[in-house]
């Protein structure tokens, strides 16, 4: 067993490989307690993709010890909320409730991480409401569009599957599907608890050792960085009045511990002053909603514009943002990188007055740069990112071939006129 602590902050690495992070907030009357584990959408071969998730669903319906309603109601009569998530680079599974109660809630989720059964009759009742999830994101234009945008990102990498996963794989996956999946994925290597509140870290270890210490160390789960390919995708959907778009860039990933991309998105698109929203929205009413953001996972990022508009004006939205790019691969005026700099700081801030986004952010940092990253540090990083630096992130990602998808009621040639503009 490993142990390091450093303010307010201890890390201790089991025998078999499990990081426990406890985060100290002193006052708090309330903690979240996660449990990550490096496995997602990305790790998927084709004829598995969507197990991740299917697996985090099924994680709730019944333990050795414990059925579904159990599981629940024991959470519930504590007051805490219980959930889980899955994303492309990792799963991850939370309770929030009374920071009294955070070395039950660890042994609750190791419960739940370790125990689960996945009891047939569950399965075939929470296939159908994941087959209705599913059908939600079939009947909405901008998740398709998110989706295909992620395939015109990374082509057939699996980091361009969709979370969700494929209709036909989720009506075929068996309980020794998810059996063996887990056996393969859910190992200590790959596993971080994290903890933060003012909890007794000594009590929460005590917890961690019991509830996960059994578990078999196994390797680190590989995930290549995929290649950006680019290109345009589109698909028409019959009964939508608008057109949603959502293109492009790659950006660094989480190891790369560079702030431009983040910083870049915040120039460019965050709040109503920012020159996508002021030009597009205030100026020239071409949307009512755009967006820009920075999605920054492990091993890889997307910059990532998002807006619906009408179908009359595609092309004219599309010609404004490859202007604006193209104005800030010039040069970043300092009034905007500081708007930029305030907003990003403020937000980094405030996340650490929220145990839930502390412990998601201890935790991806153990996860894929293998410590957890001191706060002072990021904040310096974000100070020392120049107007230049800036400027030459919009150029390095106008260089990239860029990635776009738009569906919903699409003009003719939709798809060839995107490009074209695009490109330049």
């Amino acid at each position: 067993m490993r142990h390091i602590e450093e303010h307010g902050t201890t890390v201790t690495t089991l025998a078999n490989g499990v990081r426990v992070v406890v985060l100290a907030m002193p006052g708090i009357g309330s903690a979240s307690v996660s449990v990550f584990v490096r496995t997602g959408s990305a790790h998927e071969a084709v004829r598995l993709n969507g197990i991740s998730h299917v697996v985090e669903h099924m994680a709730f319906k019944g333990t050795r010890t414990r059925d579904c309603q159990r599981i629940n109601l024991d959470a519930e009569r504590l007051g805490a909320e219980v959930n889980a998530h899955t994303d492309k680079d990792h799963t991850a599974y939370h309770m929030r409730g009374l920071a009294a109660h955070a070395p039950r809630f660890v042994r609750m989720l190791g419960d739940i991480v370790r125990e689960s059964t996945f009891p047939e009759e569950e399965l075939e009742r929470e296939r159908r409401v994941i087959l209705h999830e599913v059908a939600d994101d079939e009947d909405d234009p901008l998740t398709i569009a998110f989706q295909l945008f992620d395939r015109a990102s990374f082509g057939t990498h699996p980091a361009g599957q969709p979370v969700i996963g494929r209709r036909a794989n989720i009506e075929r996956f068996t309980r020794d599907d998810l059996l063996g999946y887990v056996q393969r994925q859910y190992s200590g290597a790959n596993m971080v608890v994290g903890v933060a509140g003012d909890v007794d870290a000594a009590a929460v270890l005590a917890a961690t050792e019991a509830a996960f210490g059994g578990l078999p160390a196994g390797a680190e789960n590989a995930l290549t960085e995929p290649a950006w390919v680019g290109g345009v995708a589109s698909r028409r959907l019959v009964g939508s009045s608008q057109t949603h778009l959502v293109i492009g860039y790659p950006i660094g990933a989480l190891t790369d511990e560079d702030p431009v991309g983040p910083m870049a998105a915040a120039v460019l698109g965050e709040g109503m002053s920012s020159p996508l929203l002021d030009r597009i929205r205030e100026r020239k009413g071409l949307s009512y909603h755009t967006h820009c953001s920075a999605d920054v996972l492990g091993r890889w990022g997307q910059f990532v514009i998002e807006a619906s508009v009408a179908p009359e004006h595609l092309d004219e939205f599309c010609a404004e943002v490859q202007t604006l790019m193209r104005e800030l691969a010039r040069g970043v005026e300092p009034i905007h990188l500081e708007r930029a700099r305030n907003q990003l700081t403020v937000r980094s801030l405030r996340s650490m007055e929220q145990p839930f986004r502390r412990v998601e952010e201890a935790c991806l940092d153990l996860l894929f740069c293998g410590r957890v990253r001191p706060r002072k540090e990021s904040l310096a990083r974000l100070r020392r990112v120049s107007a230049a630096r800036v400027a030459e992130g919009f150029a390095v990602m106008l260089r990239a071939p860029v990635a776009a998808a738009v569906t919903g009621r699409l003009p003719r040639r939709a798809r060839e006129r995107i490009g074209e503009i695009l490109h330049g």
